[in-house]
């Protein structure tokens, strides 16, 4: 048993190792303003980038489950981490925004999305009795990896240049991913006796998809990702445009958005196995709620609007975190990665809607007006929907209590 334990957390730390190199993305920000320097391209179509490659991840991981059984997750994620450095080494030769999208969006986000999902949802495997704890802890990896890439990024960028960063950055990215893989092992497959036991049903993604539940639990994923990935891309500007911030202090809400994101991840992970999943998302999408109307009504200065952005940070890492052991909960754990990922399709959603939403209604505070509304049905809806499972238990007893009478 204790060989068994040792070998578990081996696994935990190859996944954080690989998890650090995935979440060096969302350093993406700090690539705009030096590609539009260098190349004279628009700054608006240089941001779209990061959409991109946020839409490929989200995409990507609707066939990473079927990759992981041909392959298994040490292969699979050894091959993500190398097409992944490719496409960031290639970005450093791109001269064109067609090529940057294709490498910098499609390539990288495409690999990151794949070893994203079936590595954290592999490590969650292997501890059922720590769900959440250990789903903090490989997102929060992912998390910290964009912290502290903030600095080495922006270090190689002032010292070499933004094309020579690309290359360095694919180099570190790929190292880190490939030589995290070699700890990782495939969990071992749940027996049908092991099944049979826990009473749980498997659910196939055509079984899950013809549950009211996948659909309820894919519109609070999508309000909650759309929350927090509007504000890493605006939060600067927001900071400088509503309350008249300098651009060198709203630039510290960039660090402050990762530091928080990074927290919610474990400390909300880690709380969800105790209080219970929905009850944290619940929690934090009220909290996101209050924060997002404060934005939109209330006079903003310097600490209502680090409150404020701080609230949403910590509470989008941590409904990012509870909801992979939520569809495993609800839908079973041996098709989790397959089912995660069509939930999963929320975030890439959610990557767009945001930008989307503000160049319809024209705004910071009418997205966030918009948010929040989304946020409340949210709520709503979490309040009421019910794990499959638990209907399958009560069918079962109400079939007991009727052969007993």
């Amino acid at each position: 048993m204790k060989k068994t334990s040792e070998n578990r957390w081996l696994i935990v730390l190859g996944t954080v190792i690989a998890q650090l190199g995935l979440g060096t993305i969302y350093t993406w920000s700090l690539f705009n303003q030096p590609l539009v320097n260098k190349f004279g391209f628009q700054l608006n179509k240089v941001a779209i980038t990061f959409s991109i490659t946020s839409f490929a991840l989200a995409a990507s991981t609707l066939v990473a489950g079927k990759l992981q059984d041909k392959l298994g997750i040490r292969k699979l994620t050894s091959f993500a981490g190398l097409i992944l450095g490719l496409g960031l080494i290639l970005t450093s030769i791109t001269s064109s925004l067609p090529m940057l999208y294709i490498t910098a969006g499609v390539i990288v986000g495409a690999a990151d999305g794949i070893a994203y999902i079936t590595t954290l949802s592999n490590c969650i495997k292997w501890f059922p009795d720590k769900k959440g704890l250990i789903s903090g802890i490989s997102v929060g990896a992912y998390g910290t990896g964009s912290l502290i890439f903030k600095y080495i990024n922006g270090d190689l960028i002032n010292n070499i240049g933004v094309s020579q960063t690309f290359l360095y950055w694919g180099i570190i990215a790929m190292a880190l991913i490939i030589v995290g893989a070699q700890f990782i092992k495939d969990a071992p497959l749940v027996s049908k006796h092991s099944r049979n036991n826990t009473n749980m049903k498997e659910y196939s993604i055509k079984e899950m998809l013809k549950t009211k539940e996948a659909y309820a639990l894919f519109l609070i994923f999508f309000s909650a990702c759309m929350s927090g990935l509007y504000l890493i891309g605006i939060v600067k500007d927001i900071g400088v445009q509503l309350v008249g911030l300098t651009p060198a202090v709203a630039a510290n809400a960039v660090a402050m958005v990762a530091i928080f994101n990074t927290a919610g991840r474990i400390i909300l992970g880690a709380l969800s196995d105790k209080l219970g999943r929905l009850k944290v998302v619940i929690l934090s999408l009220s909290v996101t709620t209050v924060a997002v109307f404060v934005l939109s009504f209330i006079p903003l200065n310097f600490g209502i609007f680090f409150a404020c952005v701080a609230s949403i940070a910590f509470c989008f890492g941590g409904n990012i975190t509870v909801f992979p052991a939520i569809v495993g909960e609800f839908f079973g754990i041996q098709n989790q990665t397959k089912n995660y990922g069509v939930i999963y399709q929320g975030f890439g959603l959610g990557a767009i809607a945001g930008s989307f939403i503000s160049s319809i209604t024209g705004g910071f505070k009418s997205t966030f007006i918009v948010i929040g509304a989304l946020c409340l049905i949210s709520i709503v809806l979490a309040t009421t929907v019910h794990s499959v499972q638990s209907h399958k238990k009560i069918k079962h007893n109400t079939k007991l209590i009727q052969k007993a009478a």
